[in-house]
């Protein structure tokens, strides 16, 4: 597998007032996937709207082409799909990093297409995409809390008790990214689901 390349895209927001918020996780796993493999964001001549950062999983492994869409939330798609033109990267090898809703915090779940439980940031992929059949590493963040509307959950920081635990969930996830490159779907999820 060490010949092939992943599209890892994790799904945010851009701007220093959204990045501890709940939906901006993917942002957050992609940040530390790229100090993991010793590179920068930059721009992109192919998606100017995203930062993207590139590097091996390990010497000799998987190459990781990190992707932030700089676009909003709702049009992360045609970066995406830009870059997976560019890079002659199939939905098989695209990961996308997101949050959650139907899983409860601390819940790390690994899947191949499905529908997208209305998160827009999905939903843009698989329309620029023309295809759900991409992975996705889902990051629960459980429902809000109360009456609170799950647009204005989503785009809450975390809470204080939960930033406790982040920083090893965000590792966690970057791990499975990681496996999901180096030892395919199947084991990543017998390995992290089971955990």
């Amino acid at each position: 597998m060490s010949d092939e390349t992943f599209l890892v895209v994790g799904l945010g927001n851009p701007g220093k007032q959204y990045a501890g918020n709940r939906h901006n996780v993917g942002f957050q796993v992609a940040d530390l996937l790229a100090e993991r493999v010793g590179a920068k964001f930059g721009r992109h001549a192919r998606a100017p709207k995203a930062e993207v950062a590139e590097g091996r999983v390990r010497p000799g492994g998987p190459k990781l082409v990190l992707v932030k869409p700089l676009t909003f939330m709702n049009l992360s798609g045609p970066p995406v799909a830009a870059l997976a033109g560019f890079y002659k990267i199939p939905p098989e090898r695209i990961i996308a990093v997101h949050d959650e809703l139907d899983l409860p915090f601390e819940t790390l779940k690994i899947k191949v297409g499905g529908g997208e439980g209305g998160h827009n940031g999905l939903r843009s992929m698989s329309q620029s995409l023309g295809t759900k059949d991409y992975v996705r590493v889902r990051f629960g963040i459980g429902r809000p809390p109360g009456r609170q509307d799950a647009a204005d959950f989503v785009l809450s920081d975390f809470s204080s008790v939960e930033r406790k635990e982040l920083p090893y969930f965000v590792d966690r996830t970057a791990d499975i990214v990681e496996a999901v490159a180096d030892n395919g779907v199947e084991w990543a999820q017998n390995t992290y689901h089971a955990a």
